[in-house]
C-alpha cells in the first residue's frame, strides 16, 4: 500500500513505535585486513593449529602462492593454512548481529570464533557472510579461519585448468553489524527502459519483528550529484517488499562512454526514527543481440571491442588490493576496449564497481572450466556457486552475460564425465536457474559445441594464426560461424609474446617464415602451428592482431570479440614457456607494462590521441647494406609523418581497410650506427602528438654465441639490474640468440624473483640475446656476486662493489 506524506501520520507513527534511543543502533562496517596472523601448517585440527609457534605476521589481502606457482620447482602448495586475528568488542549492542564477510577466500573455508565453529563455505572466487553473534564477547575476541585450497574434484574450477588456483584469504575481509531491525541485500531491476523513459523495481528483503504495524520503507532516487530525483514511502506489510517507480523521465542512460550511475537508497524507519539504510548504484540501459547480427546497447549498434582478464599481479598473486584492481580496469579502458570477459571466475567487487564507474560491458563467468561434470555434491556444488554469483553481481549494469563455462568437457575429473547427454541435461539446469534469476541477461558458454544451442551466446574456439592456420583465414572463420550460431560472440584469439624479441621477418599472414636475405637464395618455410614453432616475437603478435582488428572493424554484422588476454598470467601447465610457468599471450606483461601489442589494439579504439613508433624495446638491429626496413606507426590520429634523422620519410594518411599499421608504414634505409625515428600525428581535433625512439643499426651479422657480457645498473630505489649479453666471438650482441638463462644471486643480495616478469624471473628465454634481472643488495657483503649461466655458458660473474 502506497501512502502520501503526511505530518500527522508522522506524528502517529513516533508516538506509537519509537524506541529508547540507546536501543537503536544502524549498521556498521569496518574493513579488518590487518594485523592478521598467519600459519602454514596442514592440519584440521584448531587445537592443533593454535598451539604451533610459527605463526608470521601479515595483512590481508594474502595468498601462501604469491611465490611458489612460479619458482624452479614443479608444482605449488595445495594445502589448509590457517589465519588469526583479534577483534575488541567494547559494547555488544543487544539484539544487533554480527557478521565477518569475505569477499573470497580461496577455496574451502571454517571460521572459528573463541574455539568454536561459526560457519564454513564452499568455493574461491564469491563473497560470502558468517554469523558471528553467538560467539563473540564483551573484550578480546579470538578469531580463526582454516583455509583449504588443496585437490578436491567436488569444487569447480578443475585442477586441469591453464591458471593457478592460489590458496588463502585474497580479498578483503570487514566485520559487519546489522540492527535487530534491518534491510537485506536489495535487487535492483529495470524492466523498462528508453530515452523517453525508465521504471525501477526494488525488491527489498526485511528481517523485521512480528508485529510490522509500525514500519515503513522510504526509498530515494537520487542523481551522481545526489539530487534527488524521485521517491516513493511504503507501508511494510510483509518481510520482502516490493518498491516501484514507474515514470523517470528522460533517465540519463548508462553507456559505454557516459556511464551514468543513478544511488538507491533505501530508509527503513520507525516514524522519523531510522532504523537501518542501505544504498546501491544502478544504471538505465538496454541491450539486444540481433539474431545472427550485431549487438546493440541503448537502440545503437556497438562492436563489442573486447579483451579479458584474470585476478593476479607479479609479487602478490591473486592477492590483489583495490587499488590494483582498478588499475587493471582503467588500463584497458585506457586501450579503448568496452568489454571484458572475467576468465575463468567470478572476481572481485572492486572489479564491477569499477566496470560501472568506466562503462566496460562484463561477461561474468562460472568457474565451470574443464574437468567434465560430476556427481550429486559435485551438481550441488556448482549450482551454488551459480546462485551466489548471480545473487551478488545482480546489480551491476555493466553486467550482460552470465557465462555458465569454458571447455567443460576436457580432461574429465571423473568417470565418463564427459558424456555429452548428461552434461546438456546438467547445462540446461543451469541455464533455467540463471534465467529464473535473471531474465533481462543473456547466458553463454565458450568451446562447447555440443552445448551450444543451449545457451544464448556461444564462442566457438577460434585461434587463426596461432593454434592451427594463418591469420589471415580469420574472415572465412567467422563468417562460417555467424550463420551457424544465433548469437556469436568470438572469445578467445591471439598469441604469445616475448617482450623484447623481435625478428627482421615475422611469419607472414600465410604462415610462411623469411629468411632475411644474408644468404644467396632465399629460404622458405611453411609453419603448421605457430604456437610450437613460432619464435614469439612481438612482430609476429603485432601483424596478428593487426590483421584480427581490421577484419572485426569493418565487419558490420559482428558481434565483436575479446582478445585472450590482457596481461599475462600464471599457469601450471607451461612449465617451458620462455618465462616459466607464464601464459605470455598477454597485452602487457604480469606488472602491467605494455607491450607493443597494447599500442595496436589502441590505435583502432582508443581516444586521447597517440602515436608509437614499432617497437621502443628494438633498438638494436641489423641487416644488409642497403636493405630497407618497413617501420609500422600505430596510432590514432588521421595523419602521420615520420622522420628519419630529422628528414622526412613523407606523410601517411590512416586507412583501416589497409595492412599493416592501417596503411602508416615506410620504407626506412638505416645508416650504420644511431639513427633517429619520430613520428608526427596530427589527430582530426587538432591536437599533434609525437613519439620518437633511437635504433642502433648495424652492416654485419653476428655470429654463433660463444658467451655472455653482464653489466649493471643501479636503480632510483637501490637495486640493481644486471643484464646478460649473448655476444659472438667478436664480441658483437647474438640478436639471433632464444634460449633460456639461468641468474643466481651468490651473495650481497637477493633476486627480485618468482615475479614472472622480464625482470623478475632467475630463469628467463633471452630476448635477441638479452636478458635482465633485478637485485636487492643487502648489508651482509660489501659486494654484490652475481652468476649467469646455461648448458653453452657455464657459468659467467660479475662482481659489483655497492
Amino acid at each position: 500500500m502506497k501512502l502520501n506524506y503526511s505530518f500527522f501520520l508522522c506524528v502517529i507513527l513516533c508516538i506509537k513505535c519509537t524506541p529508547k534511543v540507546d536501543e537503536i543502533s544502524l549498521r556498521t562496517k569496518q574493513n579488518i585486513n590487518d594485523n592478521w596472523s598467519y600459519l602454514e601448517y596442514s592440519t584440521e585440527e584448531i587445537e592443533i593449529a593454535n598451539a604451533q609457534l610459527d605463526w608470521e605476521p601479515i595483512d590481508l589481502p594474502h595468498t601462501w602462492n604469491s611465490a611458489d606457482v612460479l619458482d624452479s620447482e614443479p608444482g605449488y602448495r595445495r594445502a589448509i593454512s590457517w589465519y588469526k586475528k583479534d577483534i575488541v568488542l567494547d559494547d555488544i549492542i543487544k539484539n544487533d548481529t554480527y557478521l565477518l564477510y569475505f569477499e573470497g577466500s580461496n577455496i574451502s573455508t571454517t571460521v572459528y570464533v573463541n574455539g568454536e565453529e561459526a560457519g564454513a563455505h564452499i568455493g574461491g572466487y564469491l563473497g560470502f557472510e558468517i554469523d558471528i553473534t553467538p560467539y563473540i564477547q564483551l573484550g578480546k575476541n579470538e578469531l580463526m579461519v582454516k583455509v583449504d585450497n588443496g585437490y578436491e574434484p567436488d569444487i569447480i574450477p578443475s585442477q586441469k585448468s591453464d591458471f593457478f588456483i592460489y590458496g588463502g584469504i585474497t580479498r578483503d575481509v570487514w566485520l559487519i553489524t546489522r540492527p535487530e531491525q534491518s534491510i537485506g541485500k536489495i535487487k535492483l531491476t529495470t524492466p523498462r527502459v528508453s530515452k523517453e523513459s525508465a521504471t525501477l523495481v526494488v525488491d527489498v528483503p526485511l528481517i523485521v519483528n512480528e508485529d510490522l504495524s509500525d514500519l515503513m520503507l522510504h526509498v530515494f532516487l537520487r542523481n551522481p550529484e545526489g539530487k534527488i530525483i524521485s521517491s516513493e514511502l511504503e507501508k511494510v506489510t510483509e518481510n520482502s517488499m516490493t518498491v516501484s517507480f514507474n515514470a523517470i523521465q528522460k533517465p540519463k542512460l548508462w553507456d559505454i562512454d557516459s556511464p551514468y550511475l543513478y544511488t538507491v537508497d533505501v530508509h527503513l524507519k520507525c516514524g522519523d526514527e531510522e532504523l537501518d539504510k542501505v544504498s546501491e548504484r544502478v544504471g538505465f540501459r538496454w541491450f539486444e543481440f540481433k539474431e545472427n547480427g550485431p549487438f546493440y546497447l541503448n537502440g545503437k549498434r556497438v562492436l563489442l571491442r573486447g579483451t579479458h582478464r584474470h585476478e593476479e599481479h607479479a609479487g602478490v598473486g591473486a592477492a590483489m588490493s583495490n587499488e590494483l584492481h582498478r588499475k587493471d580496469m582503467e588500463l584497458i579502458k585506457e586501450m579503448g576496449a568496452n568489454f571484458v570477459r572475467l576468465a575463468h571466475y567470478p572476481q572481485d567487487p572492486e572489479i564491477y564497481k569499477t566496470c560501472d564507474e568506466l562503462g566496460l560491458l562484463v561477461w561474468d563467468e562460472l568457474p565451470w572450466c574443464r574437468g567434465g561434470l560430476g556427481g550429486e555434491v559435485w551438481q550441488k556444488n556448482t549450482k551454488d556457486m551459480l546462485k551466489e554469483m548471480i545473487d551478488q553481481n545482480y546489480n551491476h549494469p555493466s553486467i550482460i552475460i552470465w557465462s555458465l563455462g569454458n571447455e567443460m568437457y576436457w580432461l574429465p575429473d571423473f568417470e565418463k564425465g564427459d558424456n555429452t547427454k548428461n552434461m546438456n541435461k546438467f547445462l540446461t539446469e543451469l541455464n533455467t536457474i540463471a534465467h529464473n534469476m535473471d531474465p533481462s541477461r543473456k547466458t553463454a558458454i565458450r568451446k562447447y559445441y555440443e552445448g551450444a544451442n543451449i545457451v544464448d551466446v556461444f564462442s566457438p574456439s577460434i585461434w587463426s594464426g596461432w593454434y592451427s592456420g594463418s591469420y589471415k583465414s580469420y574472415q572465412k572463420a567467422i563468417d562460417t560461424y555467424k550463420p551457424q550460431y544465433k548469437s556469436f560472440l568470438h572469445a578467445e584469439y591471439g598469441g604469445s609474446s616475448h617482450i623484447g624479441r623481435h625478428t627482421e621477418n615475422p611469419i607472414t599472414g600465410e604462415g610462411v617464415i623469411n629468411s632475411d636475405g644474408w644468404e644467396e637464395a632465399i629460404v622458405q618455410t611453411k609453419a603448421a602451428n605457430i604456437a610450437q614453432i613460432g619464435d614469439w616475437s612481438e612482430n609476429y603478435i603485432v601483424d596478428l592482431f593487426d590483421w584480427h582488428l581490421r577484419i572485426s572493424e569493418t565487419d558490420s554484422t559482428f558481434v565483436g570479440n575479446a582478445q585472450w588476454a590482457f596481461k599475462d598470467f600464471g599457469t601450471p601447465l607451461r612449465p617451458e614457456n620462455d618465462i616459466p610457468y607464464m601464459n605470455q599471450k598477454g597485452l602487457v606483461d604480469r606488472s602491467g607494462n605494455p607491450k607493443d601489442a597494447f599500442y595496436v589494439f589502441k590505435s583502432y579504439w582508443a581516444k586521447e590521441p597517440f602515436a608509437y613508433i614499432e617497437s621502443h624495446s628494438w633498438t638494436d638491429r641489423q641487416g644488409p647494406k642497403g636493405k630497407k626496413r618497413e617501420i609500422s606507426v600505430f596510432s590514432n590520429c588521421e595523419e602521420v609523418t615520420l622522420y628519419h634523422n630529422e628528414k622526412s620519410l613523407g606523410t601517411r594518411v590512416k586507412d583501416i581497410n589497409k595492412f599493416p599499421a592501417s596503411g602508416l608504414t615506410w620504407n626506412v634505409e638505416f645508416l650504420e650506427g644511431d639513427n633517429r625515428l619520430m613520428a608526427v600525428a596530427k589527430h582530426e581535433n587538432g591536437n599533434v602528438v609525437e613519439d620518437a625512439v633511437e635504433v642502433n643499426y648495424r652492416y654485419i651479422k653476428n655470429d654463433v654465441a660463444v658467451g655472455l657480457n653482464l653489466t649493471a645498473e643501479k636503480l632510483d630505489d637501490g637495486n640493481y639490474m644486471v643484464t646478460a649479453i649473448a655476444v659472438d666471438e667478436n664480441g658483437l650482441r647474438c640478436l639471433d640468440y632464444e634460449e633460456k638463462v639461468y641468474f643466481q644471486t651468490l651473495e650481497g643480495g637477493c633476486s627480485i624473483k618468482n615475479q614472472g616478469t622480464p625482470t623478475g624471473s632467475e630463469i628467463i628465454g633471452m630476448a635477441n640475446g638479452k636478458a635482465s634481472l633485478e637485485i636487492k643488495p643487502d648489508d651482509t657483503k660489501t659486494t654484490l656476486k652475481v652468476m649467469v649461466m646455461n648448458q653453452n655458458f657455464k657459468g659467467t660473474y660479475l662482481s659489483i662493489v655497492k
